[in-house]
């Protein structure tokens, strides 16, 4: 997952735009410039990392319940 990370933080730097789909939060939060959740093809949440950081526990317990 680190170089995942590292390569995908490069290409961003070097103004590749990149969709990531991963169900890993905490490699995206790290490595994205904003965030989406989505339920059932719909998106339901978006934020920077740093806003979903504040407000994680009710995204977790309101989205991403099993």
């Amino acid at each position: 997952m680190r170089e995942l990370g590292r390569v995908i933080r490069g290409l961003r730097e070097s103004g590749v735009t990149i969709l990531l789909i991963e169900q890993n939060m905490k490699l995206a939060e790290q490595i994205s410039d904003r965030l989406a959740i989505m339920v059932k093809g719909r998106i339901v949440y978006s934020a920077t990392p740093s806003i979903y950081r504040a407000e994680e526990e009710v995204v977790r317990s309101r989205f991403l319940t099993v």
